[in-house]
């Protein structure tokens, strides 16, 4: 009877140390999905002072869309993590769309061979950004399934693990901005 108590135990033991050992890895699978969107979302920062400077020679009226797009950014940069990132980003790439249309009123700009590498840069940025949340997202739901899965739950419970959250669209990103192309009439 003590030998059977005592495989029990080990059994016990060896499943908890592997179910552990999952949430560690699952954990720190969500750092470094999380650290590839950061990389793609710091790269997107750095462009966008490059092109602001490029789009104000060409469009003297549209100020209000510039200095939101700036703000965004500083926003951006200013929070680390969380809901709070992700909707300052949210605004970002929203102001960034805005930016975009906007050049279509100016065919000078449209033409500006600067101006097309940056939107084309940037372009490619969005689409990383997009795969790293992808896998951000594929990561935190590994995880999340696992701290709701019995009996890993159990462990999750005991150490007080909290479930993940995704990296989501806003409401309404996924649609086209509305562009007011209203000039001043100062």
């Amino acid at each position: 009877m003590g030998i059977g108590i005592l495989i029990v135990v080990l059994i016990f033991i060896f499943w908890f140390a592997m179910t552990f050992n999952r949430f560690v890895q699952l954990k720190n699978m969500i750092k470094q999905a999380w650290s590839d969107i950061d990389v793609q979302l710091k790269r997107r920062h750095d462009l966008i002072p490059k092109l602001v400077d490029t789009i104000k020679g060409y469009t003297s009226h549209e100020k209000n869309t510039l200095e939101r797009v700036v703000e965004a950014r500083s926003a951006c940069m200013s929070i680390q993590e969380g809901k709070g990132r992700q909707a300052a980003e949210v605004a970002l790439g929203t102001g960034l769309r805005q930016l975009f249309a906007l050049a279509e009123s100016y065919p000078d700009l449209k033409a500006n061979q600067n101006f097309l590498m940056l939107q084309q840069q940037i372009s490619e940025v969005e689409d990383n950004i997009q795969m790293a949340r992808r896998f951000y997202n594929g990561a935190v739901k590994l995880y999340n399934v696992q701290m709701e899965s019995f009996p890993s739950l159990i462990v999750g419970k005991l150490l007080h693990y909290e479930p993940a959250e995704f990296f989501e669209l806003e409401a309404g990103e996924e649609q086209s901005p509305d562009i007011s192309f209203q000039e001043d009439t100062k």
